[in-house]
């Protein structure tokens, strides 16, 4: 190729070139060499940016005969290696870096990128491109991972992953079994297959890949148990208070009238008291929460809260505040109060000295109670939820903080359910650690004896796939890198505002 000029008009550079003449062209209908000119013709390519400026070469081309009297072509347009394709405006470098972000920026955030590039093409056009990618070749995987995740709405699909290089194999709309079984026989060799406890895969690998060994996720397993632990905590709600540890005795009884009378003159007070009395008045007579909501004009909900409350207090009650920085400090701030010093700007200096970094404002909203004649506002102790019930008992001993440490003992003593239930989940997160799943048998049969509806239920669907269980908690495979994958499938819809299809997505994340 011989560059004959080169110029910049409107920020473009422009650089005229020209094929040599008597270079032997390679036939694209039967590759036979051949120089006999038939004519040129001039071909516009664009190319990646020089300099930030647009680059386009117009390239002068031959048009040759061939002189294989067999060949169907009469003519052929020769093709400058690394510079031209057929039918491409477009050199193949600029046309790698167009896939490249369509594949990672699709559409409209393509387009976007390119055109920060000084390359302008419309979104419909990176799409495009990234349509007619060809899918790499397939090579059956010897580990296989299994899952599903949401495409839109109530659609879910099917993401097979090779658990030994990490990549994502293909996808589908859907999780029936014969979709995944038929895959399975079109592609035989898989050994080991990692998949959720769902009974669609198990049955779909179990007919297209009979001999492959299959293994329940440890992640859901302990998911699984979860769950039915929350529903045991959400059960025995009662028992939740608990946890709490005894009031002081001690406690000046000032202090209590004070925070018992805190808000009865608010116009939110004086409103949840009058709610109060009149629930529990028609309560008392044994009427239903939904005939007293009725009569009330309220919602079921709140007639049930007002019924399951003690005192009005609990019903507009402050939720408790997190703890702060400033904790430590409210015993000082209280006697220095009491010392006569109230001027928030010197207790905040005074705090400083004493290694306290917030800031002035919380120290005077700290001790703003105090110039009403109340209580420092303490943190205060509220009834754990099932969820956070549940959570003290599937955390590990060792990663439970004091707060924990403290309650969850007493909750336990006082709700044998509970208990019986925090000695099973231990039990199993044993054998996850030790990767040992002797005891699996005798734990499956006490949690069905457990007399606790969950943990029956869960023990009847882990006993139908024991093995795959045991092969979950002994063997290293998991289905970690299959929620990646889905992670990455996700984004590239994110990315197209979720209007991706499966075909675009499968070649967006392959």
């Amino acid at each position: 190729m011989v560059v004959v000029s080169a110029y910049i008009s409107d920020a473009v550079v422009t650089v005229c070139a020209r094929t040599r003449s008597g270079v032997p062209a390679g036939c694209t209908g039967c590759s036979r060499l051949s120089a006999w000119c038939h004519s040129r013709y001039v071909r516009r390519l664009a190319d990646v940016t020089l300099g930030g400026r647009p680059l386009r070469i117009d390239l002068s081309v031959r048009r040759l005969y061939c002189e294989n009297p067999g060949c169907p072509k009469t003519t052929f347009a020769e093709q400058v290696p690394g510079l031209t394709v057929r039918y491409q405006r477009r050199t193949p470098l600029l046309q790698g870096l167009v896939e490249a972000v369509g594949v990672v920026l699709a559409g409209r955030g393509g387009a976007r990128m390119l055109q920060i590039l000084n390359l302008t093409l419309s979104r419909c056009t990176v799409l495009s491109q990234l349509m007619r990618m060809p899918l790499p070749p397939l090579e059956t995987p010897r580990v296989l991972g299994v899952d599903d995740f949401a495409l839109y709405g109530d659609t879910y699909g099917t993401i097979l992953v090779d658990a030994t290089t990490r990549l994502p194999l293909t996808f589908w709309e859907g999780r029936d079994a014969e979709q995944l079984s038929s895959w399975l026989r079109e592609h035989p060799g898989v050994e080991v297959a990692c998949r959720d406890g769902s009974l669609t895969y198990r049955q779909g690998i179990t007919t297209g890949a009979p001999n492959a060994v299959q293994v329940s996720d440890r992640f859901h397993l302990w998911q699984g148990l979860s769950r039915r632990v929350q529903d045991i905590a959400s059960t025995h709600r009662g028992c939740l208070p608990a946890a709490l540890p005894a009031v002081s005795e001690t406690e000046p009884a000032s202090v209590a009238e004070a925070a018992e009378n805190t808000g009865a003159d608010t116009r939110a007070g004086q409103h949840a008291r009058a709610l109060f009395e009149a629930v529990h008045a028609l309560t008392r007579t044994g009427r239903s929460h939904s005939s007293v909501a009725r009569e009330l004009g309220l919602d079921r909900r709140t007639v049930r809260n007002y019924a399951r409350a003690r005192t009005w207090q609990e019903v507009v009650r402050r939720p408790p505040r997190k703890p702060s920085a400033l904790d430590p400090y409210l015993d000082y701030l209280q006697q220095r109060w009491d010392e006569g010093q109230h001027s928030a700007k010197i207790l905040h200096a005074e705090l400083q000295t004493k290694g306290y970094f917030g800031h002035y404002q919380r120290v005077k909203m700290a001790i703003a109670p105090l110039r009403k004649g109340l209580p420092l506002d303490k943190p205060r102790e509220r009834v754990p939820s099932p969820r956070e019930a549940a959570r003290w008992i599937i955390t590990h001993p060792g990663r439970r903080n004091l707060h924990i440490n403290d309650r969850l003992p007493r909750l336990l003593d006082h709700c044998p359910e509970l208990k019986t239930t925090h000695g099973l989940v231990r039990r199993f997160a044993t054998m996850l650690e030790n990767r040992d799943a002797t005891p699996l048998a005798g734990w499956l049969d006490d949690l069905a004896n457990s007399g606790l509806a969950p943990l029956a239920g869960l023990a009847g669907a882990l006993h139908e796939d024991r093995h795959a269980v045991a092969q979950g908690i002994t063997t290293p495979h998991n289905s970690g890198v299959n929620e990646g994958r889905i992670t990455d499938v996700k984004l590239q819809k994110r990315i197209m505002a979720g209007r991706a299809g499966v075909q675009l997505l499968r070649r967006a994340s392959s």
